[in-house]
């Protein structure tokens, strides 16, 4: 009985010819983007427009999504800030 597992030539080729791509982007709804960071819809909204959120787009009239890469950037630097003193 052989130890190691077998592969055909195919699957083996196969690995070495397509380099690993990274995901493509994805967009996140209003109540995903709640959910992710904690906030409810009028804070999110505020903080936009205050410049210290991240901006949403619009897919249409009724459809606006935000990247996940950049709310993900967001939460980081909020995680990266140092604790205030509770004094």
């Amino acid at each position: 009985m052989n130890a190691h597992p077998q592969f055909s030539e195919d699957s083996a080729s196969a690995d070495q010819a397509s380099p690993q791509v990274p995901p493509p982007p994805r967009l996140l709804r209003l109540p995903e983007v709640i959910d992710r960071v904690g906030l409810r819809r009028s804070a999110i909204y505020q903080r936009m427009s205050e410049g210290r959120f991240p901006k949403s787009r619009s897919l249409g009239p009724k459809c606006t999504v935000w990247v996940e890469e950049e709310i993900d950037a967001w939460i980081r630097s909020i995680a990266d800030k140092p604790h205030r003193d509770a004094r």
